[in-house]
């Protein structure tokens, strides 16, 4: 199993978007600045194979002489993140923030190692393999940033301004936005999952929150004015777009503290909010495991817990889905 190929938006004025050819996890947008002067990235693909695509399609539109000599990591999550490494060479920028999650989350060594070594037999080896098995970080090593900065940066590539601003804790707890002021546009990073009735795309996964910060994210991406948002994940939306997430965003939140202040168990409510299928276009709706779940020690004012804790309890609710769904299980 691989993934191949990928969709190059021409957004005009220098900026490109790379979309990745399906959805999933760890298919994430990545966008490509290109100036006589310079060029620049805007996050990376998961791994070695995704990103030397990307980097290919990259070099396709460079004028001659010029390299991709910046990376803005909008977070540290490894599908915007671990590509890197096919630009050696290159200043990665993220927010100081960001730190906190990179020591979050493995390497991408042991993730590899954990994917490939996982019991298939198990609901957790089983979702690894079907959901991450198509990447290969057998060789990766860790990236890291080169340049942290806290509160707002501003580059310039060529004559772009490239307007850097770092958002409280969201889907992480270091998150960037990126607006192009010339091209009036904003790469949200995974503030932003989006679908579409022509291109459906996934439920979102919070591992900070809270939901009212992602909210609140959503919310300075449109202060920018910016017309066209190209969100972490899912087809590139307009204003409008932006507004019904937000509604997605507040009917989870709705729910959350609804099933919270009843007293039902985070995962429990996950379970709840996903039978409730309000949303039957979107992906992957196990994810409101860890969303929900993140919600709920905001209220409680805990930590989030070990990321293999996390992914059991995801796999487990998958698992479970699935059987409801096929009528299978016990007898």
């Amino acid at each position: 199993m691989s993934i191949t190929g990928g969709d190059v938006v021409d957004l005009g004025t220098g900026l490109y978007a790379w979309l990745p050819p399906q959805r999933g996890w760890g298919l994430a947008n990545c966008g490509l600045l290109v100036s006589p002067r310079g060029a620049l990235w805007i996050d990376t693909p998961y791994d070695p194979v995704l990103a030397g695509q990307f980097l290919a399609e990259s070099r396709k539109r460079l004028p001659e002489g010029v390299s991709v000599d910046r990376v803005v990591v909008t977070h540290a999550n490894g599908d915007h993140f671990w590509g890197a490494g096919v630009l050696p060479d290159a200043e990665i920028i993220a927010t100081r923030e960001a730190r906190e999650h990179i020591h979050y989350d493995p390497t991408p060594q042991q993730q590899h190692a954990l994917v490939t070594g996982s019991d298939p037999a198990t609901p957790l080896g089983a979702y690894l393999g079907r959901h991450f098995g198509a990447f290969d970080w057998s060789a990766t090593e860790p990236v890291r940033p080169t340049t942290y900065f806290t509160g707002e940066l501003e580059l310039t590539v060529g004559d772009y301004a490239v307007e850097i601003t770092a958002l409280p804790p969201a889907h992480t707890t270091g998150d960037l936005m990126v607006h192009l002021p010339a091209q009036r546009t904003v790469f949200s990073g995974d503030v932003i999952f989006s679908s579409t009735e022509d291109r459906p795309g996934d439920h979102p996964v919070h591992w900070a929150g809270p939901l009212s910060n992602v909210i609140g994210a959503c919310e300075q991406v449109l202060a920018t004015g910016a017309e066209v948002i190209v969100p972490g994940h899912g087809p590139v939306l307009d204003r409008a777009g932006v507004r019904e997430h937000i509604g997605y965003l507040s009917y989870v939140r709705e729910r959350a503290h609804a099933l919270h202040a009843a007293g039902v168990p985070a995962t429990e409510a996950a379970r709840r909010v996903i039978a409730e299928g309000r949303y039957p276009a979107l992906g992957l709706p196990e994810r409101l495991v860890v969303t929900i779940g993140s919600e709920y020690r905001d209220l409680d004012g805990t930590d989030l817990p070990g990321v293999l804790q996390v992914m059991s309890e995801v796999a487990a609710v998958a698992h479970a889905t699935e059987l409801t769904v096929t009528g299978g299980g016990p007898e």
